[in-house]
This record gives C-alpha cells, structure tokens and sequence, in this order.
C-alpha cells in the first residue's frame, strides 16, 4: 500500500534534518509523498522540492502556524501552498520577526538566571532555522542544566515557568486566512494533543469550520488504538476531510520515524488523493 507523511519537520524550523536529509530519508523508508510543514517558515520548501524531485517522491509544500483558541494554542498545518504569494511571504516575515523578538526575551530571562547564552550562540548550536522552544531545551541539555528535553520544559520552558514568554498571539481565522489566500488546505494538527473535553474539542472543530478550516490530522503519531477512528467520526461530523502525519523531527523526537510514527502509523495514499480535490 502507497503512504504518506503531511506532517514534518527540518532543521529550517525544529527538526534536526536539512531539508535534502528529509526527502532522501522519506523516500528511503518508502513513503510515495511527503509534506514538508515547517514552523512559521517557508524557508526549506524550494531545498525540499528540489532534493525531493531527484529522490524520485511526491513533495507537498505545507507550513504549521501556532495560533490561539479561546487562550489555548492549537497548530494549524497549510498543504500545497504557493510559497510565492507576495501576501504570505509578508505574512511568514511577521510571523517570524514576532518569534525572534519572545526568543530574545526568553534568553534575557535565561542570562538573568546565569546561563551563559546568547542568541547569536544558540543559532550556531541548533543552526540559522526557525528557533522554538524544542532549541531552548536542547540548549538547557547540553549545558547540563536538565537530562532532557521534557525536563527542560517542566522545569523552565513550559508556561508560568520561569523562562516561558509568551507569544504573540495569532488568532486562528488568521492562520486560515493566510493559507487560504496562499492557495493552500487548513488542516487542524493532532487536535488530541491540546487536552480538550469531548465536549471542548467539538466545539472547537465546529467554531475553526467556521472559519473555514478543511482538514482534520487525524492519522498522527501519538493517537492511542481508538484515536484515530475518533478523529474521523469528528471530522465527518462536521464535513472536514482527512489529514494525517508523523510530526517527524528527526533526532529531536527520537521515538516518531518519518511515516510510522511510534511504528503504527500508517496514513494512506488515497487520503493525500482526497485531500487533492479542495485544490
């Protein structure tokens, strides 16, 4: 059976892949397509489109935003964007200029706290991508200040802790409006992951329809046995189509393989197909 991944990540953004990396290592685990979906950055897709054309595999040009529901954030993922519209890359600048300016924050209060660290210093160590906070807490790694990266975030990195700043917030219309206007399809990202109430989550996929959200990611690494059916009983509830992906970021997510997941991830071909008709 062909599969795909629509959800993934390089070292332009958090991932520790070069965007060549990325497609060869698609293409070597035998998936037919993947979507590179870096964080608040176009700046991979024309490497990954490239790298992805001599690996002989389907490439989707795709984005993820953080954006804001009800003070909640939640991840909308862009697929088949033209990273060329004048008013996306506008978009995408702001978007980025907004995180450098929580990330310069962020290592004041670290350098207030005696970390010896700059931001000049931690893109030399994590590369000249998108810095997010999975940067920071690699950083805290190495310098031994936390054994890992999950240490990291529940000691100093997660919100009210005392190195989290918090982003400025975008709200979800946004995020759609932006990957609609790029001619892209809004899909919800692992909406399981944002510890709704059945309740909250309908309610959310119900308001972000509204706003004019297409797909739900409901194939995604870390869905238990029952998730994924879930997911798509939501998603046709409300007339949504199908997404699905890993959230690969190669060493930075040791446990999640591009395409397998935890290795039961298996997002079919024909949900891409599906997905090719809003186009």
């Amino acid at each position: 059976m062909k599969t795909v991944d629509l959800h993934t990540h390089s070292n332009i953004s958090d991932g520790s892949m070069t965007p060549e990396e990325l497609m060869r290592h698609a293409a070597a685990c035998g998936l037919s397509a993947v979507a590179l979906t870096d964080h608040d950055t176009i700046g991979g897709i024309a490497r990954a489109r490239q790298a992805a054309l001599q690996a002989h595999i389907e490439f989707i040009p795709g984005i993820e935003f953080a954006a804001y529901y009800k003070d909640r954030e939640v991840h909308i993922v862009g697929l088949f964007i033209n990273e060329q519209t004048p008013e996306f890359i506008d978009a995408v600048q702001q978007t980025a200029a907004d995180r450098d300016a929580r990330n310069g924050a962020m290592i004041q209060k670290m350098r207030e706290a005696g970390i010896d660290i700059t931001l000049e210093a931690l893109h030399k160590e994590e590369g000249r991508g998108v810095l997010t906070r999975a940067n920071f807490a690699s950083c805290l790694v190495r310098r031994g200040i936390v054994s890992s990266n999950q240490e990291a975030f529940d000691k100093y990195l997660g919100k009210d802790k005392p190195f989290y700043v918090p982003r400025k917030k975008l709200k979800p219309e946004d995020a759609i409006r932006r990957i609609h206007e790029a001619g892209g399809i809004a899909v919800l990202a692992h909406p399981l992951l944002y510890h709704f109430t059945d309740t909250q989550l309908d309610q959310c996929v119900c308001d972000l329809k509204a706003m004019g959200i297409q797909a739900l990611e409901a194939y995604y690494s870390k869905n238990g046995l029952f998730d994924t059916d879930r997911m798509k009983k939501l998603a046709d509830k409300y007339g949504l189509y199908y997404s699905g992906g890993s959230d690969f970021h190669g060493t930075y997510k040791p446990d999640i393989e591009i395409g397998k997941g935890r290795g039961d991830l298996v997002v079919p071909y024909e949900v891409l197909e599906k997905l090719k008709t809003l186009l």
